[in-house]
């Protein structure tokens, strides 16, 4: 099972922190979205069933986040852009395709 590149543990684990910095209302994620935050953050190893469902959330959320970013909006006023980092970033999905070309998913 692979372990997520650093920049997708930095991306995630910057989530993390403005999610700690920003008020409650303003906070991004699920459950899933925070687990699967902490996870990457950690070093984790992912499974293939993990790589499929980041694949699928990276795949929906892609245009709320350029959307997002297209406004000049950040993580820290954008649940867009914040939970869209949780995931482990814009960078995740080459990752994720990547990983699961490999394995012939």
């Amino acid at each position: 099972m692979p372990v997520a590149p650093d920049y997708i543990r930095k991306a995630a684990q910057k989530a993390l922190d403005i999610r700690k910095t920003v008020s409650p209302s303003n906070r991004a994620g699920t459950l899933v979205g925070l687990a699967r935050a902490n996870q990457l953050a950690n070093g984790e190893n992912v499974s293939t069933q993990t790589l499929l469902r980041m694949r699928s959330y990276l795949l929906r959320a892609k245009r709320n986040y350029t959307e997002a970013k297209a406004k000049g909006k950040t993580a820290a006023n954008s649940k867009a852009i914040q939970a869209y980092l949780l995931w482990g970033g814009p960078r995740a999905l080459p990752w994720v395709n990547s990983e699961l070309k490999k394995l012939g998913k």
